[in-house]
Formats: structure tokens, C-alpha cells, sequence
């Protein structure tokens, strides 16, 4: 499984982005969408501090990071998740792995695993510290259990030559800037299909009939 077009817009809001390197609220450094040292290069200690002069070529390149670091996340989901998932339960735990770093031993995927999704959905709120980060685990809770995706823009902050982050935009991202930055190509929305009545019965020569003399008309 990947993450759909939605589940990467949902995160992408969650995690916001920071074009440079920063320090986060434990004090590890951190840059792009949430890329820290653990995932591998590049190693945000070592990049260039402040705000690049050009922003779309740091995005560019924020983007082709958290593309790889994605494709962590989810592969580690797949292998801590034992039973079937649906896409929208799927894209929430790798957006609760992202933040986390915990789907290998989270309460919620072992009662999740033993087949209890109730459970699971309820204790997937045990992980609310610290407090400000409770309305993305309210939405995660939400997507997991009923598929109900979070909407918005993901913003792009700006920071200091010290790594701070300043809680000014710099720019916000619609989910499709989003997938143009990862190059990916939106998933296309399913086309409607009209049911036709049957031919050869009383209602389909009826409706045949009714096209006959309204269809024609402007």
C-alpha cells in the first residue's frame, strides 16, 4: 500500500514545513516536512541556516526528502499492522508513525491487531502530549475510524539563522502544490456512471420515448 493523494495532504498540514533547519520542541534538529538525522541524509545539523533566497528550489528539495522518508514510514506500518487495512486506516497510522515513531509498540495497533478496532480507535487518544498536539490526534482518531480526512492548506513557516521557527508564513500549499512538489500526479476522481434501464421493457422503451422528444431540445 501508499499513502493516498489525501493521507499526504493531511500530513503535510499537520507537520507544516520549515525550508531550513530547526529546532524542534525537544531540541533535535529538523527541517523540510519533519526530516530529522534519524531518517538518514541530509543531516539537518549540518545544512545551511535561515530562509534559502530561493524558496521553490528548497521546496523542490524538502519535497524529494519527505518523498523518501514517506516510503520509511509506510513500509514500518506495514510490517506492524498484521491485519487488513482499508486506505483511509492505512494513511492514518502512518501519519501517527511519522509524528510518533511508535507503530511497532503502541497500545492501540496491538488491540488494533487483536481485532479490536473499537479499543483501538479510542486508545489511539493516550498519545496526547504534549497537549497542543491533540487535534491532529483527534484527526488521525477520526480518519482512522470513520475516514474522515482533514481539509486545508499546509503552511510553509519561516525560521531563523539560529533555527527558530517564526511563526510567520512564508507561503501555504493547497494539496495540489503538495503532489506537484512531490511529482506525483493527482489521482483522477471517479467518473459517474448513469444507469441505463434495460431495453426491450415496458420502461426502457418509456425512456427511450421521453429522450425522443425532450433530448433534442435546447
Amino acid at each position: 500500500m501508499k499513502v493516498s493523494d489525501k493521507g499526504i495532504a493531511a500530513l503535510v498540514a499537520h507537520e507544516g514545513v520549515v525550508p531550513a533547519p530547526y529546532l524542534d520542541s525537544v531540541g533535535v534538529w529538523t527541517v523540510g516536512v519533519g526530516h530529522t538525522a534519524a531518517a538518514g541524509a541530509p543531516i539537518p545539523a549540518n545544512m545551511e541556516r535561515g530562509v534559502p533566497d530561493d524558496l521553490d528550489t528548497a521546496l523542490r528539495d524538502v519535497f524529494e526528502v519527505f518523498a523518501r522518508d514517506l516510503e520509511r514510514y509506510a513500509a514500518d506500518v506495514l510490517r506492524a499492522v498484521k491485519v487488513p487495512m482499508a486506505q483511509h486506516e492505512f494513511d492514518a497510522a502512518v501519519s501517527f508513525h511519522f509524528n510518533t515513531g511508535a507503530i511497532g509498540r503502541a497500545s492501540w495497533v496491538k488491540q488494533w491487531n487483536a481485532g479490536n478496532k473499537t479499543a483501538a480507535t479510542k486508545a489511539i487518544m493516550n498519545w496526547s502530549k504534549p497537549k497542543e498536539i491533540i487535534p491532529r490526534r483527534r484527526d488521525e482518531r477520526d480518519l482512522f475510524a470513520h475516514g474522515q480526512y482533514p481539509k486545508g492548506r499546509a503552511t510553509v513557516w519561516s525560521v531563523s539563522s539560529s533555527g527558530r521557527v517564526i511563526w510567520k508564513p512564508l507561503r501555504t500549499l493547497s494539496p495540489d502544490d503538495v503532489l506537484r512538489l512531490m511529482q506525483r500526479t493527482p489521482e483522477p476522481a471517479p467518473t459517474p456512471v448513469t444507469p441505463k434501464p434495460a431495453t426491450g421493457s415496458f420502461w426502457g422503451a418509456l425512456f427511450a420515448a421521453i429522450n425522443a422528444i425532450f433530448g433534442g431540445k435546447k
